[in-house]
Formats: structure tokens, C-alpha cells, sequence
């Protein structure tokens, strides 16, 4: 079936109870058992949900792989897969990651001697330089966040199977709708679920996601064993968001076209980081491994960080808060919110400087969010003045 079609129905069926045409939330911590060792199919929460494996199956037919865990936020999958690994391992990723992600890799290191190298990885070709024999994992975040740098997943995970190395990629910002990893040589795949699969901003929820046996079963113990599973009101919540997941995205993708463009005009505005963008150094790559450009806008601003703040202060239809993906358009500043944590040393180095905005565009009319951007950034464009 299309992918369209598996949003609404791959891994649901009308309740065999009732005829239920919506899945039901089996609010139960319990299971009774039929016979000593033998159950229909469920023991226990932590272990399994019939819930929890609805949405399981879903995410598994979208992504395109054989086993997916839905878990209780995109931290605690990115948590979850990090148990693979040993003291003394290496892991290289992304520079310009999540701040949290940055936050949680730098931990690992400190704490469990983890060894994590952030790294640029958009020269595939760098690659095969940076390897050592302690490497073990690959960790691409694309397109990135804040940055919306790319990195060639098919490139990369051809010389990461080279070397007997795990590619892991963090699909959160574009979704399966627009971009399918585990066709580009993945071997695991996370998401943060709260984002663009629910896209409603009222659930917390995360999902790890694998093709291989072996992986699959090493994965699934881990989340049993960590009782990183997802409760089941918050599986159904982020089903029921899924069905309606391409018609939302098709909005977002449009509105976000239209503001990167109405921005990439502006004259108070620096830099728009956009891979829709013809002038964005991998509009080309974002053209060949995705279905669509995201919609994800960052963009710097001439000035510091007082006029940052005027902007994040001005809008009225741009919520300030952390998060993205939701249907209401958001706007943030990754310096002192979302990347906060990752340290100025760190920001720098990675290009995220203090006068980035990030902006998470809704479903809402395109023309309402350019006039809320552009009395935002207070300029009367006639005349060229800035207005105070």
C-alpha cells in the first residue's frame, strides 16, 4: 500500500472485542496467563502493550524495517541504543547535533568512558580519515539541528559497512514521509516521536527502530531490560497524530518554502539555513535523499544578541518555546534554549552562533506568519527603516 494508506492502517485493525474501529488503550500494568507459561501474547507492560505494539507495527511499515520500539521520549530512544555499546568504544557524530544529544554523548564519555568524537561529517570523503580501530557507531543527525547541514546517509553507512561499523540515524526533523534511511544503508534509525509523527505538541514519546535480526532482538531486550517502553495512552495519542501525518506535513512543507524564501529577501536577515534553498551548499543532496526539504528554518541576524532578543519577543503567531514539528509555529533560540546545554566551546566550534533563530513552521496561513515575521524583525521594507 502507499504510504498514505499505512498511516491510517498499517498495524491497526478494528478491535476483535467490540468492532472498534480505533485501537484501544489497554491501560493495563498485567496480563493473566492461560496456562503456566502460556499468555495471548502479553505478560506485562514493560515487556509489551497491545497498544504500545500497534504503533510499533505502524512505525516499523513506515520506516521500512523489521522491528521498531516506541519508547517514552526521542532522549530515551537515543539512551536506549547507546547501551549497545562498551566502555572504550568509539562513537563519532554529527558536530552541530541536538543539544541533548550532545549533552547525554558528553556524559557517556565522562562518566562511562565512551569514547565521543563530534565531528563534520559532510564530506563523506572525510570519513574513512576519521576512523579508528575503537570506532564502532556512526551518528548522523540530518538535516541537523539547528543548522540544517546535511549528511549523504548512503555514503556514509557504505564506508561505516566497510569497517564493520553501525550507521545510526536520527530521523526526527524530516519524518519517513521524507526520508527514508534504512533505503540508504541505516542500520538503526531514532526518533523523537513528540515531533512531526504525533505533531500535536501533547505527548512526550520517542522510537528506535531496526533491520536486522540480530539488532532487532539485542534492541528489544534492551528496552525491555531498561523499561524504556512507552505507556499506552501516550502510543495511542501518537497513532492517532500518524493518520493525519501527510496531509500535515504537505502544509508544513509549503508554508516553510514560503517563509525560507520571504526570508532569504530579508534585509535585516543575515543567513537563512534551509535546504530548499537553491543557494544552500546541499540543496542538491537534500533533492536526492529526501522526498521533500523539511520544515525547519534557522536563520542569523546582523546585530547581537539584544536585537535576538526583540525579535523572539515581537512575534505574536510564533510561540517562544523549545520543541518543533507540532501544528502551531514555534520560534526559539538555540543558544540559550535548546543547545544551551551543549556549551559555548562546543556551539562555537560547530558554527551555531549567538544571533541563530530557529523557527518550527505550523499549518497556519502562510501570509498570517510572513507579516508576524516581518513586523518581527521591524523592518518597513518601503523605506529600508528598521522600526524601534
Amino acid at each position: 500500500m502507499s504510504f498514505q494508506t499505512d498511516t491510517v492502517h498499517a498495524g491497526v485493525a478494528p478491535d476483535p472485542a467490540y468492532g472498534a474501529i480505533m485501537t484501544p488503550i489497554y491501560q493495563s500494568s498485567t496480563f493473566v496467563f492461560e496456562d503456566i507459561g502460556r499468555h495471548k501474547g502479553f505478560d506485562y507492560t514493560r515487556s509489551g502493550n497491545p497498544t504500545r505494539k500497534a504503533l510499533e507495527d505502524n512505525l516499523a511499515a513506515l520506516e521500512g524495517c523489521s522491528f521498531a520500539a516506541a519508547v517514552t521520549s526521542g532522549m530515551a530512544a537515543i539512551a536506549t541504543v547507546m547501551h549497545l555499546f562498551r566502555t572504550g568504544d568509539e562513537l563519532i557524530c554529527t558536530d552541530d547535533c541536538y543539544g541533548g544529544t550532545a549533552r547525554l554523548l558528553k556524559t557517556l564519555q565522562e562518566q562511562f568512558g565512551l569514547i565521543v568524537r563530534f565531528e563534520n561529517l559532510r564530506n563523506p570523503g572525510r570519513l574513512e580519515q576519521l576512523i579508528t580501530p575503537a570506532t564502532r557507531a556512526i551518528w548522523i543527525e540530518t538535516p541537523s539541528n539547528p543548522l540544517l547541514n546535511l549528511v549523504d546517509i548512503e555514503a556514509t553507512a557504505h564506508t561505516a559497512r566497510a569497517h564493520g561499523l553501525l550507521t545510526i540515524v536520527d530521523n526526527t526533523f524530516l519524518s519517513p514521509y521524507l526520508q527514508k534511511p534504512f533505503n540508504l544503508g541505516a542500520d538503526i534509525v531514532v526518533h523523537s516521536t513528540t515531533k512531526y509523527l504525533n505533531g500535536h505538541s501533547d505527548v512526550i514519546g520517542g522510537a528506535l527502530l531496526s533491520n536486522s535480526r540480530e539488532l532487532d532482538e539485542r534492541l528489544k531486550n534492551l528496552v525491555n531490560t531498561l523499561g524504556t517502553g512507552a505507556q499506552p495512552f501516550d502510543c495511542w495519542l501518537v497513532l492517532r497524530g500518524i493518520k493525519t501525518l501527510v496531509p500535515r506535513m504537505k502544509e508544513h512543507l509549503a508554508n516553510a518554502a514560503k517563509i525560507a524564501e520571504f526570508l532569504d529577501g530579508h534585509r535585516n536577515v543575515k543567513q537563512v539555513f534551509y535546504p530548499g534553498l537553491p543557494s544552500h551548499p546541499q540543496h542538491e543532496l537534500a533533492r536526492r535523499q529526501q522526498n521533500g526539504f523539511g520544515a525547519m528554518v534557522s536563520f542569523e541576524i546582523d546585530g547581537g544578541i539584544d536585537n535576538v532578543n526583540q525579535i523572539l519577543k515581537r512575534t505574536r503567531l510564533f510561540s517562544l518555546a523549545e520543541s518543533l514539528g507540532g501544528v502551531e509555529s514555534l520560534i526559539e533560540h538555540p543558544a540559550t534554549m535548546s543547545h544551551l546545554s551543549m556549551g559555548e566551546d562546543h556551539r562555537r566550534k560547530a558554527g551555531i552562533s549567538d544571533t541563530v533563530i530557529r523557527l518550527s513552521i505550523g499549518i497556519e496561513d502562510p501570509d498570517d506568519l510572513i507579516a508576524d515575521l516581518d513586523q518581527a524583525l521591524g523592518e518597513n521594507k518601503k523605506t529600508g527603516d528598521v522600526v524601534q
